[in-house]
């Protein structure tokens, strides 16, 4: 049986689909008993696009994904990257990876030329042929391949002609895809669509909780009451003779000036300024003689 994960979408977020791919092997890790070492094994994963996996990757999330590649062997899981070149895996990852199928690469620039070479030099030579040259020259349909023999020893890299796959080549078209998945076994598992509590909602529920046990717990604030209208109203402390020789009070009990000593202090101003003018010239004038 097999099964497509349409991670279209999932693929946009690099670091999502790390992760996503590292939950999965370590569930199956977790889950599935020991079987040892055998001769085919009983679930096989392919990760296309496998340079999205490791793009970005912090070396914590590398590290792991290499121990549970490494270790889920023994569980009868095999696991195919599927890339265009080498280099866009890991070199601890490619180093736990047995079987080799490497189409064709080309070389137009010095870094592709390295490319190639570190491709060839992942091999088992063959003396019948320089590797490094094969690569170049393969043509649609061909490729490289090298794997393990029945003592675990990469075999020597051979030239191949690969058989076409029986299936559709393209893209499955929607309602090839919604035939399957309504044809599928675990389909009517998973139509039904669960909306669960997100961590999200669970916090804001906490939230108005441990707001409501507040608001049990503090005592209401004490509401102010209203002033009266006599505090409203300004007090009159002499009426118009007070505002003109300053017995009035405002509701600070500080007296108010009056008009009196409003205009006394205005001609005070203006005779000191009208002085000082006058003196100035004075002394402007008498040095100007001199």
């Amino acid at each position: 049986m097999v099964n497509i994960l349409a991670a279209d979408r999932l693929v946009q977020s690099p670091t999502l689909y790390s992760t996503f791919l590292l939950w999965m092997l370590s569930e199956l890790f977790e889950q599935l008993p020991e079987v040892g070492d055998m001769d085919r094994p009983k679930m096989v994963f392919f990760f296309d696009e496998a340079h999205l996996l490791f793009r970005d990757a912090p070396k914590a999330l590398l590290n792991t994904i290499e121990q549970v590649v490494r270790l889920i062997r023994s569980k009868g899981v095999g696991i195919y990257f599927v890339t265009q070149n080498p280099q866009d895996i890991p070199e601890t990852v490619l180093a736990q990876l047995g079987n080799r199928v490497q189409h064709a690469l080309r070389a137009y620039t010095p870094s592709e030329t390295k490319a190639v070479r570190i491709a060839a030099e992942s091999f088992r030579p063959n003396p019948g042929f320089k590797t490094e040259d094969m690569i170049t020259a393969l043509g649609v349909g061909e490729a490289l391949v090298s794997t393990l023999d029945a003592k675990g020893i990469p075999t020597m890299v051979e030239r191949t002609f690969i058989r076409p796959p029986l299936s559709q080549v393209g893209p499955c078209s929607p309602e090839a895809r919604t035939r399957v998945i309504s044809a599928s076994p675990i389909g009517p598992r998973y139509d039904a669509v669960v909306d669960r509590e997100s961590a999200f909602e669970i916090l804001e529920r906490k939230a108005a909780e441990l707001e409501a046990q507040q608001a049990e717990i503090e005592p209401p604030e004490p509401t102010r009451s209203k002033p009266t209208r006599q505090e409203e109203e300004p007090q009159d402390n002499g009426g118009i003779m007070g505002a003109i020789f300053g017995t009035q009070r405002g509701r600070s009990g500080r007296s108010r000036q009056s008009l009196a000593e409003t205009a006394m202090k205005t001609m005070v101003r203006q005779a000191s300024s009208t002085i000082g003018r006058e003196l100035m010239r004075g002394l402007m004038g008498s040095l100007r003689r001199r």
